[in-house]
């Protein structure tokens, strides 16, 4: 592939047309109160919103664990003690008999 095709054209052309292509969006930009700082400061509240809303998601599924085990811990606890009270009731099978 050479330079003319890749390029879409002599080089010389091609830096024209973009330099000119430049400043006119550079004009509309600034004319809407666009400026460089503008977008990397921008830029740079996304990518913070981005971080907390991905730790914040997180504090989320944190609180629901809490919540949820605040309820299921206990049933569980109960549910064992239970168990192991009929276990205690129930004399255990002789040995070397299968049940």
């Amino acid at each position: 592939m050479d330079r003319n095709t890749f390029l879409g054209g002599s080089v010389v052309g091609v830096i024209v047309r973009l330099t000119v292509l430049s400043i006119v969006v550079g004009v509309v930009l600034s004319a809407l109160g666009i400026t460089p700082q503008n977008i990397f400061y921008q830029f740079n509240i996304l990518l913070q919103r981005i971080y907390d809303l991905g730790f914040g998601a997180l504090e989320s599924v944190l609180g629901y664990l809490i919540l949820g085990a605040m309820v299921v811990v206990p049933v569980w606890l109960i549910s064992r003690l239970v168990k192991a009270s009929r276990r205690s009731d129930v004399p255990p099978p002789p040995r070397g008999t299968s049940l």
